[in-house]
């Protein structure tokens, strides 16, 4: 089997704006195999949430080819799309995006749910997730109830649950103070030590070098960075 689970070829995306089409990426090669920890650096502006978007099928490129599992994303329908999504992708947001009124477990559960993952299988495999991040004693606690670290936890957690292909974490640390935001980080190092294949989006150098490649993305062009020891 391939180590390579994602490819981009010249992919281009444009934006009509009033009577002006803006150029948002500009022929992006990208090659991410399994196992990387990659790290997708740039500053406000830069293209970077409109990549993070095509990779995790939220959107599709103007022109240009995306393959993920050897699949071609380009021409797909939306039910596809969201299929894909829901089975390839674990997405982690800056700002936890939990539902206030379920318990951590609840949350984590909700894309088993989608997948249609019975309820006793749920509940098992939501526990063992919740124990794999450290919070075995949190899965009966609401959001309100956690702190920033451990609510970034259940959402790690879920992202985990549906044995993803690809964590895609945007500004995973935004959210966090420096402290937390290393305890997350250090949680990403295992995860990837693990074989979690994991895509990190940020505008912080310090962040990023937490990655094992990094690449940066300016002005809608990207450039190969470092590979860290």
């Amino acid at each position: 089997m391939s180590d390579e689970i994602l490819k981009m070829n010249d992919v281009v995306k444009t934006y009509i704006m009033g009577e002006e089409e803006q150029v948002v990426l500009k022929g992006i090669d990208l090659l991410i195999n399994r196992g990387d920890f990659l790290s997708v650096l740039g500053p406000s502006g830069s293209g970077k949430s409109t990549l993070m978007n095509i990779i995790g099928c939220l959107d599709v490129p103007t022109s240009g080819t995306y393959y993920l599992s050897g699949e071609r994303i380009c021409d797909l329908p939306e039910a596809d799309l969201s299929h894909i999504r829901n089975r390839e992708i674990g997405f982690i947001f800056q700002q936890f995006q939990l539902l206030q009124r379920l318990s951590a477990q609840k949350n984590v559960e909700l894309p088993l749910i989608y997948a249609g993952v019975p309820e006793k299988e749920r509940q098992q495999r939501s526990a063992h997730i919740l124990e794999r991040v450290g919070l075995a004693d949190k899965m009966k606690n609401r959001p309100n109830q956690l702190s920033g670290g451990q609510q970034q936890r259940v959402a790690i957690a879920r992202a985990l649950v549906t044995e993803p292909t690809i964590l895609l974490a945007d500004e995973p640390t935004g959210a966090l103070d420096q402290q937390t935001g290393h305890q997350i980080i250090n949680l990403f190092k295992e995860l990837n030590e693990e074989g979690k294949t994991i895509v990190m989006i940020t505008h912080d150098a310090d962040v990023a070098k937490n990655g094992s490649r990094i690449v940066r993305i300016v002005d809608g062009n990207l450039s190969e960075g470092v590979y860290n020891a």
